[in-house]
């Protein structure tokens, strides 16, 4: 047995980050296992060791190198010999992954033995290093599977799953896996003494090192069209407790983000500047949750160094003589707000300001960057309806906020669900060869991908790295438990108007056509039956005669039970001493 200590204090790192913060604070194991068996250990050592050194030698550290301690088993000669596998030479976010496992042990082998699971590389950590110490991954796992190797999409060994963090109040899971060369670094050489084994070998992270400002190769056709997609996604703050995520729309700093990340009153969240983050709903078996995220205080020490342009900023809707668009005085109260750019490295923060919020039935709002970096890296678009079950990745700065430092987050899916409504005579006018076939266009998007806290304003992406909708929000139970499998996206289709308007930020009229009520998106985004206009019957139709049918029979049959007791209300000898009838005067019928 060995330990790995760089994997070990990923872990320790990530918990740590978290202290002080209890909607965000994580603990070790399965929301499935037994609080008594996984979750103690760790809630003790959160509430009673507080903010542990680094790599001390505290409850927290011990239960870190326990969790990524390794065993070395030895197996038959012929078994050995029989394996034909490689190790993975570079892996990226949005990498497919495979498990295999088997989960609950030995309660069931022929039922879970070397069970599959797939899924992909969702971040990693050190998150501005080459060499990953330890891998997060968008993959289902379930007790009993740690231990588990994980390979590629062509078969080469990627790393082995050890037990996931879980957020404490909401049960939110994320998978971790070692990578197989911290594995073998650790080991002393132990592995390596079979030589040019079918499992020794060594992998490249590939994600930025920070050590200069330089300008991500993003043409090169190395890059994953998922990879290009992500230096679109940016990460916002508000104030020192609050991040969501950001979509780059154009050069001039135009950035896509959610309403209720500067408006949460209206989506029935709390408020934005401490508090939680609920959501309000009376009518059903589980509530919307708005996936803007209370954080951890942004410290002084962990924001980078913002990179001042020389290009002035100008602002053609803030100062229009022809009736243009005036920013409102409301959107002055909005304070600090920053925007991390991740399109080169290191990262830069600026300065940003609200120039719009949707007060129609989408939950949208724009901000502008103050001082415009060079070589901005916009988002592409895809406005065509996207077909059901076509993979989706999810994009943004979910679970992990700024003081961990991660680069945006990869979740893998499919499209399960498009909702549409019937498009609007103002929508045609920009988006007519957009439509569908019947007049109707993509409304709401539902994907499998997961969609954890601080992904609200991030990008929904196609296998080809183009846009095809806004993150939203997921779900979660009315006992509180997160669903961050069921979530919904606005599609790039519905905001049309606003890719419009970043193309020259001129025409106003275009953002008019967002905050037009609309009564059937409304009771879509309320997961509510729309409301359809009431038909009135015909006098003498089949219908409107069985209505008045059926309102005769009802009034008849009041009108006789008013009779048959007319007698005994009038009768004053059946009124008791408290002045109401008897029970035993009138027997019940039901």
């Amino acid at each position: 047995m060995f330990d790995i200590p760089a994997s070990a204090l990923g872990v320790q790192s990530l918990i740590e980050a978290s202290l002080g913060f209890s909607e965000h604070e994580w603990e070790i194991g399965w929301s499935l296992a037994s609080s008594s068996n996984d979750s103690k250990p760790s809630r003790d050592f959160l509430q009673t060791q507080g903010r542990l050194a680094v790599g001390g030698s505290g409850s927290a550290s011990l239960l870190c190198k326990s969790l990524t301690r390794m065993a070395i088993l030895s197996v038959s000669l012929s078994l050995k010999d029989s394996l034909d596998s490689s190790v993975c030479s570079m892996i990226k976010r949005g990498d497919f992954l495979l498990a295999i496992g088997s989960p609950f042990g030995v309660l069931s082998p022929t039922h879970f033995f070397n069970s599959i699971s797939i899924g992909c590389i969702s971040n990693c950590y050190p998150p501005n290093s080459s060499d990953g110490s330890l891998l997060m991954a968008d993959i289902r796992t379930l007790p009993g599977m740690e231990g588990s190797p994980v390979f590629s999409e062509h078969a080469c060994l990627t790393g082995v799953l050890i037990r996931p963090l879980r957020q404490k109040t909401s049960g939110v899971e994320t998978q971790l896996v070692i990578p197989w060369e911290a594995i073998v670094t650790a080991s002393s050489g132990l592995l390596r003494k079979w030589g040019k084994g079918p499992f020794v070998g060594t992998y490249k992270l590939d994600v930025p090192a920070s050590n200069t400002h330089e300008q991500l190769n993003l043409g090169s056709s190395s890059l994953l069209p998922i990879e290009k997609a992500m230096a679109s996604v940016c990460l916002v703050t508000i104030g020192d407790g609050v991040w969501a995520s950001g979509i780059l729309l154009n050069s001039q700093g135009l950035v896509l983000t959610n309403a209720h990340l500067l408006e949460p009153w209206r989506f029935g969240k709390t408020h934005v500047s401490g508090g939680g983050n609920g959501t309000n709903s009376k009518t059903l078996p589980f509530m919307l949750e708005g996936t803007t995220s209370l954080g951890n205080k942004i410290e002084s020490d962990q924001i980078s160094q913002t990179l001042h342009s020389k290009v002035p900023v100008h602002y053609p809707f803030a100062a229009d003589e022809h009736g243009g668009y005036k920013l409102n005085p409301s959107y002055d109260n909005h304070r600090n707000i920053r925007i991390r750019l991740d399109h080169i490295k290191p990262w830069v923060w600026c300065d940003a300001k609200v120039v719009y919020i949707c007060k129609g039935p989408w939950d949208v709002a724009l901000l502008q960057i103050e001082s415009i970096p060079d070589n901005l890296v916009p988002m592409v678009m895809n406005f065509s309806r996207p077909s059901t079950g076509s993979k989706a990745y999810v994009i943004g700065h979910g679970l992990f906020g700024p003081k961990c430092g991660f680069f945006p987050s990869v979740c893998s899916g499919v499209i399960a669900k498009v909702v549409e409504a019937k498009t609007t005579q103002s929508y045609q006018s920009i988006q007519a060869e957009h439509m569908h076939t019947n007049g109707n266009f993509p409304a709401m998007l539902e994907t499998t991908a997961a969609v954890h806290p601080g992904a609200s304003g991030g990008a929904v992406i196609n296998s080809d790295g183009h846009m095809i909708g806004l993150v939203t929000s997921n779900a979660r139970h009315s006992g509180g438990a997160v669903i961050p499998h069921l979530n919904f996206s606005i599609p790039s289709a519905a905001l049309a108007p606003i890719f419009k308007f970043a193309e020259d930020m001129k025409d106003l009229s275009l953002l008019q056509i967002l905050d037009e009520p609309n009564e059937y998106l409304s009771s879509i985004w309320a997961l509510m039956r729309p409301s359809y206009p009431k038909l009135h019957s015909v006098p003498g139709s089949p219908q409107s005669l069985v209505d008045k049918k059926s309102k005769e029979e009802k009034g008849s049959r009041f009108a006789k039970f008013i009779a048959e007791r007319k007698d005994i209300f009038n009768d004053s000898s059946h009124i008791g001493k408290s002045g109401v009838v008897p029970k035993e005067v009138i027997p019940s019928k039901l």
